[in-house]
C-alpha cells in the first residue's frame, strides 16, 4: 500500500455512492418494506428516530469504509475491473459478518439477504470508483 495513492476526492465520492444505492435498496418499492418487516420497525418507529444521528453515524462509517477500501488499493496497478473486484471480496467479507450476528439475532435470511446484498453491491461500486479515478 501507498498512502500517497490514495486518492481523497475518490474516497468521499465512494463514500457517498452507498447513500445513494441505499435510497434506491431501502425505498419502500425495492427492499425498504420487507426490511422494515423483518426489522421489526414500523414506518412511525422510523420517523421517530434521530435521522441526524443515523445518517451522521451512517456517513462517517461509509468514509471508513471507503478510506479503508481505498488504502487496500492503493497500488499503482489498480483498474476499475481490480476495484470493483476487491469491492466484491470485501462485500462478502461484510455479507459473512452480518449473516453471522443476524443468525444470532435470529433474523430471517431474507433480512440477512436484503443487508448483506446491499453491502456487496455498496462496495463493489465504491471499488469501481475508487479503481476507476486513479
Amino acid at each position: 500500500m501507498n498512502p500517497s495513492l490514495i486518492n481523497w476526492p475518490a474516497v468521499f465520492v465512494a463514500a457517498i455512492s452507498s447513500f445513494a444505492i441505499g435510497g434506491v435498496w431501502y425505498n419502500p418499492s425495492v427492499f425498504g418494506t420487507a426490511w422494515m418487516k423483518d426489522s421489526n420497525l414500523s414506518e412511525e418507529q422510523i420517523k421517530q428516530s434521530n435521522m441526524s444521528k443515523t445518517f451522521g453515524f451512517a456517513a462517517l462509517f461509509s468514509l471508513v469504509s471507503s478510506a479503508n477500501l481505498a488504502a487496500f488499493l492503493a497500488e499503482p496497478t489498480t483498474t476499475t475491473s481490480w476495484g470493483a473486484t476487491a469491492g466484491f471480496l470485501a462485500g462478502i467479507w461484510t455479507f459473512a459478518a452480518i449473516a453471522t450476528h443476524s443468525i444470532f439475532e435470529q433474523k430471517s435470511w431474507r433480512h440477512i439477504f436484503i443487508n448483506g446484498g446491499y453491502s456487496v453491491v455498496s462496495l463493489v461500486v465504491m471499488g469501481a470508483i475508487l479503481g476507476a479515478w486513479r
